[in-house]
């Protein structure tokens, strides 16, 4: 299932990814650093939803309270529960 989630407090506007057979796939981000994003797609593939919330919600970019790999985890966490309904 894919999934859309809008960002707050940061450079990427968004981030969509999809969920299938438990694990994460396609993930893409609007905005924001570019290449840093793509490399957190690229280590997001294939991991399951809940690795990628431990690894990254919580962590903040310079002085803002999250960053884009924070608002990753907490469209993960939503999705998470849309898929446990």
């Amino acid at each position: 299932m894919k999934y859309r989630h809008k960002n707050k407090g940061t450079c990427s506007s968004e981030v969509t990814f999809e969920i299938e057979n438990g694990t994460v796939h396609n993930v893409e981000f609007t905005g924001g650093c570019n290449g840093n994003l793509k490399a957190i797609g690229l280590l997001a593939e294939g991991r399951t939803p809940e690795e990628l919330v431990a690894l990254l919600k919580g962590n903040k970019c310079g002085w803002k309270d999250t960053s884009c790999a924070d608002q990753f985890a907490l469209g993960l966490e939503k999705a998470i529960l849309e898929e446990n309904k």
